[in-house]
């Protein structure tokens, strides 16, 4: 328990646990009473460190045990949780924040040992919440950027906002650096610091967390630790969190973003442990320069945080489509209609008539048959003998792009009435 001159200025102490897969509930000191290395270190396994930030009151995480549980679950590594509570814990802040670079320091004093026992940096994941992702980018620019990878969970935004790179995490401090951004209005940061920075729900709230002080703690925490929580839940749930790259969180809510690449198989980057797929690609950078992105995803309110991504392209025949809206709906195997939610189509170029709409699902939807679809025109003049007729329609579930699209061909529709379309196979050509 800390003193009451501790929570004032704290004393700085660094213990390194480590985790396996030999026994996830329990964990062993690194380094033994005679500082030799605990014998289940494995040096042919990735190590991933795991680094907490500002502790006021000196309570360990709550979310630190789970994580560790998850993490070596999915993956069978050397699993070390850096507890620097003593110097997280403090009532000023400005003191956790310089204990940070110390911190790093400590640490790579550490590194170093297992570095001489013959690891490789390449084979480091320091994964740091808050104030432990600046400590993470502090240990990489002491090993001149050479870590493999490092992954911020909201880094901490008072006294790192507007820093130079030298002050605060960087893309240069690892091979790939990955982030999260939940609370960029309030306890974490709002500029883009990874070679990918995604941006859940534009970055800023939250959905599901509280919206007024009478809330209490949960109300100044939930934003800032729901990155922690989305990094878990991509481990548990069964969906990948499929990310958008786009110049703004308006323009992706304007459905301007659809379109991933073909920087990995043509698949969308996913928030989370696999982020790591996209690493290859972001090196292919022009000019010899790393390519940076940011990307956005909007997510449910309530653990796992879950949502499903399609994206449905048309080809009309008719040029009044430009005047018009597009909605739809997807039977379940239950029989029973799902309605997505509709980010505002792209507009067609002059010469293509294509509209592309990209829609979002609270529940997966599989082994769909057919699809429900209403048009609208844009005017106040209601035709009930117009019929809109369409070259193409192609349906794609971009959440799992290795499920195969399904397609309809030469179809109409009729202004305001619900219209059932039979999919099918896509020709070679559509897809």
């Amino acid at each position: 328990m800390n003193s009451l001159k501790d929570l004032f200025s704290p004393k700085l102490k660094i213990n390194l646990m480590m985790y396996s897969r030999d026994d996830l509930n329990c964990a062993e000191p690194l380094f033994e009473s005679n500082n030799t290395l605990n014998v289940r270190f494995n040096l042919s396994k990735r190590t991933v460190w795991i680094i907490h930030g500002y502790r006021p009151l000196g309570s360990t995480p709550k979310w630190l045990h789970k994580f560790s549980k998850v993490f070596l679950k999915q993956e069978d590594v050397n699993l070390i949780v850096v507890d620097w509570i003593q110097g997280a814990t403090t009532f000023i802040y400005s003191r956790a924040v310089k204990n940070t670079k110390i911190v790093a320091e400590r640490l790579s004093q550490s590194i170093q040992k297992l570095l001489n026992h013959g690891a490789s940096l390449d084979n480091f994941h320091l994964v740091g919440m808050s104030l432990g992702a600046h400590v993470s980018g502090f240990v990489g620019k002491i090993f001149n950027g050479k870590l493999g990878r490092i992954t911020g969970l909201d880094p901490a935004g008072p006294k790192f906002s507007g820093k130079p790179s030298n002050s605060r995490l960087d893309y240069t401090d690892a091979k790939f650096v990955d982030v999260i951004h939940t609370d960029s209005k309030g306890l974490g940061i709002l500029e883009p610091l990874g070679h990918i920075d995604f941006y859940p729900n534009g970055g800023k709230q939250q959905p599901g967390c509280p919206t007024n002080l009478f809330s209490g703690v949960n109300y100044i925490k939930c934003d800032h630790q729901r990155a922690v929580y989305l990094f878990i839940a991509a481990f548990e749930a069964n969906c990948n969190f499929i990310s958008f790259p786009c110049g703004s969180y308006e323009d992706y809510q304007k459905g301007l973003c659809m379109d991933c690449g073909k920087l990995y198989k043509d698949s969308c980057p996913r928030l989370g442990n696999k982020a790591k797929l996209w690493e290859e690609g972001l090196k292919k950078g022009i000019e010899g320069q790393p390519l940076r992105t940011i990307a956005f995803l909007d997510t449910s309110s309530q653990y796992p945080f879950c949502t499903y991504y399609f994206s449905l392209s048309m080809v009309a025949l008719n040029e009044t489509i430009r005047d018009g809206s597009i909605s739809f709906s997807l039977l379940n195997s239950l029989k029973k209609l799902e309605f997505p939610r509709i980010y505002v189509k792209r507009q067609p170029s002059d010469n293509i008539q294509e509209v592309k709409l990209l829609a979002q699902f609270v529940t997966d939807i599989v082994d769909v048959s057919c699809i429900f679809m209403t048009y609208l025109q844009s005017s106040d003049l209601y035709c009930s003998t117009c019929r809109y007729r369409f070259q193409s329609l192609m349906l794609k579930s971009l959440t799992y792009p290795e499920r195969p699209p399904l397609c309809k061909f030469n179809f109409v529709l009729k202004e305001r009435t619900m219209t059932e379309l039979q999919l099918g196979a896509c020709k070679t050509q559509m897809v």
